[in-house]
């Protein structure tokens, strides 16, 4: 029957077909999809190193003492332009996600010989392990690993974070590392860089610093840290 005569009989329009609730919910799925993706890129994109975004100080914030960095393991020239100084502790989540921008700042920045890193220990008290960790990554130092194991304690983080044996984990990463093991585990066994680790969280307490990862450039705290604004404070820094 055609239209015309349909709708003569009928009077009324044949009804249009809905789609079905999975071509609906699919469709609801992509544009979804779609606003994550623009909310992801807007939120991790680098801003520019002369944009408004990046974190700012007053001109007459005093600049960052510079006599308290021997009290961090710090790597790059002494005479670099920009320093960026981490308060960090092995332990806490948000520090081992910080851990790869670190990793790529002195693949880019120090290792060029444009800047200087320097680490500071705030192991937290609700940690039990980040002493241990600590207390690990400066036992390898004393074997020039220091940064090996640094960058290996944030990547296992998850293994070792809860262990009621975490020196036995740290024992095996230094024997992966090619350490003198026995050297390591008494270093370990006589606390030997307690004093020191001790020290650090002391420039911390001195300097207000209560949270981890804080992160400077120069004298200008990150308020999000991450390689987007790290390295778009840095190219401000050394452009100046």
């Amino acid at each position: 029957m055609g239209e015309a005569k349909r709708r003569k009989k009928e009077g009324a329009p044949a009804p249009k077909e809905k789609p079905s609730r999975k071509v609906s919910v699919l469709i609801g799925l992509a544009f979804l999809l779609v606003a994550i993706v623009t909310g992801l890129y807007y939120l991790t994109r680098p801003p520019a190193p002369g944009s408004g975004e990046l974190p700012q100080v007053s001109a007459d914030t005093p600049s960052f003492p510079q006599e308290l960095d021997r009290f961090g393991v710090s790597v790059g020239p002494e005479d670099a332009k920009v320093v960026v100084r981490e308060f960090a502790d092995y332990q806490c989540p948000a520090c081992a996600r910080f851990a790869e921008a670190a990793q790529r700042l002195k693949e880019e920045y120090v290792e060029p010989g444009k800047v200087r890193f320097v680490f500071f220990d705030l192991p937290l008290r609700q940690h039990n392990n980040a002493v241990p960790a600590a207390m690990a990554a400066r036992c390898a130092g004393d074997q020039d690993q220091y940064w090996a194991m640094h960058d290996r304690l944030f990547a296992e983080q998850s293994a070792w974070e809860t262990s009621d044996n975490p020196q036995q984990m740290f024992s095996e990463y230094a024997e992966d590392l090619g350490l003198d093991t026995r050297r390591f585990n008494r270093c370990m066994d006589s606390e030997l860089h307690l004093e020191d680790i001790e020290n650090s969280r002391q420039v911390a307490m001195q300097l207000k610093v209560a949270s981890t990862p804080t992160v400077l450039v120069n004298n200008i705290p990150l308020n999000r840290p991450g390689w987007a604004q790290l390295s778009a404070v840095v190219e401000r820094e050394l452009s100046r």
